[in-house]
């Protein structure tokens, strides 16, 4: 299994990350992504990839709630000249949840030059479209990357095969143990098309308590119950879909 994306910069994992990290490969987690949103989590998420390299990897992005156009242009910069260090931006992309108006205009705004930059680079882009996977969609649907990976995809499954048709991807988190809309999402949606994510420290298969890699189990579990396939069999050809699309 292969998370793709967890914050362990977080201030959750401050105490014990080590345990956590231990706790994953135990669970068979065999290589996570760090996915930050900002300067001070960059830097946070530079170390512990250094701390754990070639088992911790990172994804460089911006929050779609980052809204300092010079700290924006810094994390651009950042991704220019890291680009060999990291397997992809994000996470990128927009948040109508808690955005309106005239916000929300910037952040299609940006998240255009997201995509621009990620094409430039040859990089995977992974998107965040929290109560907006429609018009994220619309607008990578007109200007494709080569590579996209919808991050915890809350919209409606007609549009989540929209996407698939186009030949971008979709992460389980797992909170498919409880979800309705991410279980009708992995009934609609081609095995091939799907990756696991924890999101760790937040989208728990136990509600409330703090999500960490080791549960990424419970989703490949759930996965396979639902596809009707052996757990094996998910696994397998899910490494080897997020393996290809990585470049692991």
């Amino acid at each position: 299994m292969i998370d793709v994306h967890c914050h362990l910069q977080d201030k959750e994992f401050n105490q014990d990350l080590d345990r956590v990290i231990q706790r994953a490969k135990a669970a068979g987690v065999e290589k996570l992504i760090i996915s930050s949103g900002d300067l001070e989590e960059i830097e946070q998420a530079c170390r512990i990839v250094q701390a754990y390299k070639d088992y911790i990897y990172l994804t460089v992005g911006c929050s779609p709630l980052l809204f300092d156009e010079g700290e924006i242009k810094k994390i651009r910069e950042f991704i220019k000249k890291n680009r060999d260090k990291i397997v992809g931006i994000g996470e990128v992309g927009l948040d109508y949840y808690r955005v309106e108006g005239e916000q929300r205009e910037i952040q299609r705004r940006l998240f255009k030059e997201w995509i621009i930059l990620a094409k430039e680079l040859n990089l995977p882009l992974i998107v965040h479209s929290r109560s907006a996977g429609k018009y994220a969609l619309e607008i990578l649907l007109a200007n494709p990357p080569q590579k996209v990976l919808m991050h915890a995809f809350d919209g409606k499954c007609g549009w989540a095969k929209k996407g698939e048709e186009a030949g971008f991807y979709f992460t389980i988190p797992t909170t498919v143990v409880h979800s309705i809309q991410k279980q009708k999402l992995v009934e609609f949606l081609k095995i091939e098309s799907l990756m696991l994510e924890t999101d760790s420290p937040v989208l728990s298969p136990v509600r409330g308590e703090r999500n960490e890699p080791a549960n990424l189990k419970y989703a490949l579990e759930k996965i396979s119950n639902l596809k009707n396939l052996p757990q094996e069999e998910v696994a397998k050809i899910i490494a080897e879909t997020t393996s290809k699309f990585f470049n692991f």
